[in-house]
């Protein structure tokens, strides 16, 4: 059931995405469809941050003053206005259209997962499986995981060992074990769903796994770190895209929708809901800018 702590802090997006905690500032969100990157502060203001720039699907803190985004490129946007600069460029003649959800390890590094075809926008390509890449702290990157067929949320383990991984086009959540260098170990599946398609996610401090659930899944399972499903949290439209903790002790939970399933186009809404276990936070990328 929708619990009645479940807080709908803004609404009005098309299609919201890389939810984001940033100290100090709020959460940040992208409108995928509309564009734009916003912010809303712990009083539930909203502002903008950068416009215009539609695809993004996820978000990470660069230490230098700057947003990482996805989309067409993974790329750094500076806070201050300055130049956007581009992290990995797309490649169409190699299957690479852009770039869906990403995340940070503990020492910097950014892993992004690549997209085939879009599933949002026509790009005139037949549906296509993309990669997880490694961008390293010297800015090289490489795949470390292949055949994705609809890469999504991204997240670690408490201690950074294991990395999941939603793959949407087969209502999968991967796992990973990480190695010293980055690289990832054989695909596990984690979880597979059957109410939804598994979306954004986070990991909380107990190992908990929190799945958006979405194309109709209308909440956030949460995994125990064996698989077991412990709790649901609804919320009051189908499209349940992402989620992330926030606030200064990362127990508010924020989890962000989609407009599908509502019959309008500006159904997008950030919720927020206090739970009982901290996020494990995400570090900022500090791969180089060149």
């Amino acid at each position: 059931c929708i619990r009645d702590s479940m807080e709908a802090l803004a609404t009005g997006y098309g299609l919201v995405e890389g939810p984001l905690w940033v100290a100090g500032r709020g959460l940040l969100f992208s409108d995928v469809l509309n564009g734009g990157v916003f912010c809303i502060d712990p009083h539930g203001a909203v502002t903008s941050v950068f416009e215009h720039r539609r695809g993004i699907g996820g978000m990470a803190l660069h230490e230098a003053n700057g947003l990482v985004v996805s989309g067409r490129n993974v790329s750094c946007k500076p806070f201050d206005g300055g130049a956007t600069v581009t992290i990995m460029d797309s490649d169409p003649d190699a299957g690479i259209v852009g770039f869906n959800d990403l995340t940070t390890d503990a020492a910097g590094r950014i892993y992004a997962g690549s997209l085939g075809s879009s599933p949002v926008f026509e790009d005139g390509r037949e549906p296509a499986a993309g990669e997880l890449w490694l961008i390293d702290l010297d800015g090289s990157h490489r795949p470390v995981a292949p055949d994705i067929r609809l890469t999504n949320g991204l997240g670690f383990s408490p201690a950074g060992r294991t990395l999941y991984h939603s793959d949407s086009g087969v209502r999968s959540v991967n796992c990973y074990t990480v190695a010293d260098n980055g690289d990832l170990g054989p695909k596990e599946v984690f979880v597979q769903t059957s109410e939804g398609v598994p979306d954004g996610l986070c990991v909380a401090q107990d190992g908990s796994v929190w799945v958006a659930l979405a194309g109709g899944g209308h909440g956030v399972a949460v995994y125990a770190a064996d698989g077991t499903r412990q709790d649901f949290l609804e919320i009051p439209v189908p499209m349940c895209t992402s989620v992330c903790f926030g606030g200064n002790d990362l127990k508010d939970l924020y989890v962000v929708s989609g407009s599908d399933g509502t019959g309008r186009d500006n159904a997008g809404t950030i919720y927020r809901e206090r739970v009982g276990v901290a996020g494990v936070p995400v570090a900022p990328a500090r791969v180089a800018l060149r």
